[in-house]
Formats: C-alpha cells, structure tokens, sequence
C-alpha cells in the first residue's frame, strides 16, 4: 500500500483536517505526493509571479491557516501528462464525495465537468469548498 514521504506528511499537515482525511484515504490507493500545503507570503507572491496561482497574499486558499487548498499530484510527477493528472483528479474528487467533502479541483473550476474549456490548469490543486469560493 502507498504511503506519504515525511516531507508530504508535513506539508499536508499545514491543512484543514477535511483535505487531510481525503488525502490520508486516497494514498492508501493511489500514489501520490503533496506539493503545496499553507503558503506564507512570500510563496504565495511568488507563485503568483510565476504564474502558478492567480491570487496574490492572502487572497489565495493556500493562505489560510490551516490551507484550505492543496496541491496533490500522481506519485511520481510528470507535468506533461494530462492524462493521469485528470484520472487521479476523478479519483480523488469520488473519494472527497463518498466522504461527504466538496471539493473543487483546478482542472475544472467551473465544476461543470467539462475541462476543455477550463483557462487556467491547476491540476493538482484541490480547494474545500466555502461560501467564499462557491
């Protein structure tokens, strides 16, 4: 069975206890790796800069404290397959709704479950939904 490296529990461990329950499930069945948990600053600044989130501090939801985003990838990372970023995102969003945790996932942000359309690919971010967001 899959595991978190020490460096992926820390990082989930920066989050709100829904993302850590969905994750702790879903790595039991599918390998993965956390990216990005909360975000200070000068990291959320800097992803913004690069171009990686479309928020600056502390307007994004890797800012809060604990993050209410995210960034979860297939273990081990290619980012230029679409493919499998897309079927471990379906398998992480049915795991979230079985658990009763709604999340929005960056591949789909409209959440209409058409992704050919979505301007902005963040696939291995998955948000909590909140009244601010929805």
């Amino acid at each position: 069975m899959p595991s978190f490296s020490k460096r992926s529990l820390d990082r989930l461990a920066t989050c709100h206890p829904d993302l850590i329950r969905v994750f702790t499930e879903v790595v039991k069945h599918f390998d993965c790796t956390v990216i990005c948990g909360h975000r200070g600053q000068v990291e959320q600044d800097r992803a913004f800069a690069e171009g990686k989130s479309q928020h600056k501090w502390p307007n994004g939801n890797h800012n809060a404290s604990p993050s209410l985003a995210v960034d979860v990838g297939p273990y081990t990372i290619d980012w230029d397959d679409r493919e499998r970023m897309v079927l471990f995102a379906g398998y992480v969003l049915g795991t979230a709704q079985q658990m009763g945790v709604p999340l929005r996932w960056g591949g789909n942000w409209k959440m209409d479950w058409n992704i050919k359309e979505n301007r902005f690919d963040d696939l291995t971010h998955f948000e909590l939904l909140t009244p601010l967001n929805t």
